[in-house]
């Protein structure tokens, strides 16, 4: 029965891309397509004033604006880190001047972006299903106390299936999506910047419930 259980899905059934705006085109493609090695979808937007990045079934969406910065970090799986290490090492030189970095941790590459957006990269595993590449997680730090009425409002709002794990550092609220993909918001007492209107998408399958409470 548990077993079957894991297969279910909630009503948020895929995190399909993350916006994030940037002042440089040619900066974000030699980090997006260059470093990271991921495609510009070559049937929408192809002018010079946004692109979108494939990444498996999911997308960064980068209008060209003022940046944006997202509070955490976003998780990404790639078919092989090795591959991941070359094609970063060879952006070194021409993001120097920026806020690219990356290091090789025990079970992942940590990258930050030119603007300082951070990601953690994996290899494909078990953890991510049959992923092979995609986002499966965006982690946001949160005020401490806030992570249980977050949970909340995505089980009553959204009808997504949620978890709350708790430890001296903080809780941390797991949001399920689909079958391999999730939203985690960690309490953490790091400085929290002001919102500058970076935003996800999701797909949900119920759409006039949440709709009709939330224009309440």
């Amino acid at each position: 029965m548990l077993e079957h259980a894991n297969e279910d899905v909630g009503n948020i059934v895929l995190l399909e891309h993350v916006n994030l705006q940037v002042p440089d085109q040619g900066l974000a493609t030699l980090f997006y397509m260059v470093g990271l090695g991921l495609t510009r979808d070559p049937y929408f937007n192809i002018g010079v004033r946004n692109m979108w990045a494939n990444a498996g079934e999911q997308q960064f969406h980068l209008p060209i604006r003022p940046m944006q910065v997202l509070h955490g970090h976003i998780g990404m799986v790639v078919p092989n880190l090795e591959s991941l290490k070359e094609r970063l090492a060879s952006v070194e030189e021409p993001l120097a001047k920026t806020k690219f970095s990356w290091s090789a941790q025990a079970d992942h590459v940590a990258v930050t972006c030119p603007w300082g957006n951070r990601f953690h990269c994996f290899a494909t595993g078990p953890n991510f299903g049959d992923m092979a590449l995609g986002i499966p997680y965006v982690e946001f730090l949160i005020e401490r106390e806030r992570a249980a009425a977050i949970a909340r409002f995505y089980e009553q709002v959204l009808a997504a299936p949620t978890t709350i794990d708790n430890s001296e550092s903080g809780a941390v609220a797991r949001v399920k999506i689909g079958r391999n993909q999730s939203l985690i918001f960690r309490e953490s007492t790091e400085p929290r910047p002001d919102y500058d209107g970076h935003h996800i998408a999701i797909y949900v399958a119920n759409f006039s419930r949440p709709y009709d409470f939330l224009k309440q």
